[in-house]
């Protein structure tokens, strides 16, 4: 590795937050470079031909919300520099075992006629789901924000008095049928906690408004084209990016900013950290990892319930009961989180191909080989599935993590989800450590998983105060 810059400052990743910290400091006027240790830039948002020529795959995340409703992204001329959102139909299907479907629409009323016409679910979901939806403006920016006060903080309780709640308590308070509790169930176990611990409830209510608000759409071309207009961006600014260089110790520059985990935190310093800080990031928890599967496929899934084609996100785990018991202690079938892109993005494939990317979580490490219950839970919605089959790629969690250090155990929240660490991530210092100009600014820092920058907005927000005070 050549030496680096001392009179620069560092980015160590350039993951959606390495790369939002980037912008942010060469926006202030600073010198800046962004070391990345694989060859591709990007970290959680890349893209590559994982099964055959032609078939472009994403290799970690694959739809995005939270990038669309990223307060900071919304500050940055990403079109200009080649991002381009696609909104399938619909934002989310979850099929059942019999009958249509359970559809996430972009309207609120409509998703409320699928649940059940005017009955008491679909009345029960408007109830919920209106006041979020209806005001994610205002709330994505506290949503999204540094532990502070809130900005709108009347509708932050309304949120937060359902936020704080299991995933359980709400599905079985609110909804009186299956159709509306499947159908959270899915979007609270994005969580990636048991639906019956607190504040499992947050990242579903949030899912679902930004849903009915901004749509859950995919980058034409691959996630990689979020990284790559990023980077543009960045580089416009007047940044440089160095791939295919892993920085194995903290340099010496005026700022450093590091997109790792905690555990890669402690590598770096070595020696540097005081002992009561260096014991808290190794007492860090990380949260279950994932087995990941992508498909190339002769054409389209041959789903059951055909309205699924409407959709880019499909979540196949049947009932609330049947999700939360894989979420929780990893028994029965697997809640598996599948994504079919191709269906409204001809980037993706050859003419009449189809892509497929599909995971589901499993314990942290875990070594177990969960293709052909993945396989099977797609059969079980679409039969005929693996005959449209033309070939494979699988990433066990060690997979997951050698294509990138930060997804520790194939975590790719950045570590566990629990009350703690949903909050004061990795610790009371949140994006400072006790090294002078040393900042994380990784998804281990609030507001946590997710492509949206935000990490990486915040902390480099800390850092240009801090040294302006200095």
């Amino acid at each position: 590795m050549a030496p680096i810059r001392q009179d620069r400052d560092v980015v160590i990743g350039s993951g959606p937050n390495g790369l939002t910290a980037a912008i942010m400091l060469a926006r202030a006027g600073r010198r800046v470079t962004v070391y990345e240790a694989e060859e591709q830039i990007g970290g959680g948002t890349r893209s590559m031909e994982l099964t055959l020529p032609g078939f472009v795959h994403d290799l970690c995340s694959a739809v995005h919300p939270m990038a669309i409703s990223s307060p900071c992204f919304d500050q940055f001329p990403l079109a200009a520099h080649g991002l381009e959102w696609i909104q399938p139909d619909a934002p989310l299907a979850h099929p059942l075992d019999d009958g249509p479907a359970a559809m996430l629409e972009r309207s609120v009323d409509a998703t409320a006629r699928n649940l059940g016409g005017n009955g008491h679910d679909a009345r029960a979901w408007q109830r919920l789901m209106e006041p979020l939806a209806g005001r994610w403006a205002d709330l994505r920016r506290d949503v999204l924000a540094a532990p502070r006060l809130p900005h709108h903080p009347l509708l932050m309780a309304r949120f937060g008095l359902h936020a704080l709640r299991s995933a359980r308590s709400l599905a079985y308070g609110l909804f009186r049928e299956e159709r509306a509790r499947a159908l959270w169930a899915g979007l609270a176990a994005h969580s990636v906690m048991p639906l019956e611990a607190p504040a499992s409830a947050a990242i579903g209510l949030a899912l679902g408004a930004a849903g009915h608000a901004v749509g859950w759409p995919i980058p034409r071309g691959g996630s990689q084209r979020i990284a790559e207009a990023l980077a543009g961006y960045f580089r416009s600014l007047g940044g440089e990016i160095v791939p295919a260089t892993r920085v194995d110790s903290l340099p010496e520059a005026p700022l450093v900013l590091c997109d790792v985990s905690p555990r890669q935190l402690v590598a770096m310093a070595g020696d540097r950290l005081p002992e009561g800080y260096r014991a808290a990031m190794t007492r860090y928890r990380y949260g279950p990892g994932v087995f990941k599967m992508d498909f190339a496929l002769d054409g389209p899934i041959p789903w059951r319930a055909q309205e699924c084609l409407r959709a880019a996100t499909v979540h196949l785990g049947g009932t609330f009961d049947e999700i939360a018991a894989w979420e929780a202690n990893f028994v029965g079938r697997p809640f598996v989180l599948l994504a079919q892109p191709s269906l409204f993005d001809s980037m993706r494939a050859p003419a009449g191909k189809h892509t497929v990317w599909a995971y589901c979580h499993v314990p942290n490490g875990s070594a177990a080989d969960m293709s052909s219950a993945i396989e099977s839970q797609i059969e079980r919605f679409a039969p005929g599935f693996g005959e449209r089959v033309l070939a494979r790629s699988i990433m066990t969690p060690a997979d997951v993590e050698s294509h990138n250090a930060n997804l520790a155990g194939g975590d790719i929240a950045g570590g566990a989800n629990d009350l703690r660490q949903l909050f004061l991530r990795p610790g009371p210092r949140l994006y400072s450590t006790p090294l002078r100009g040393v900042f994380l600014c990784s998804s281990s820092t609030p507001p946590g998983g997710g492509v949206h920058g935000m990490c990486g907005y915040h902390a480099a927000k800390m850092a240009l105060s801090r040294w302006k005070r200095s």
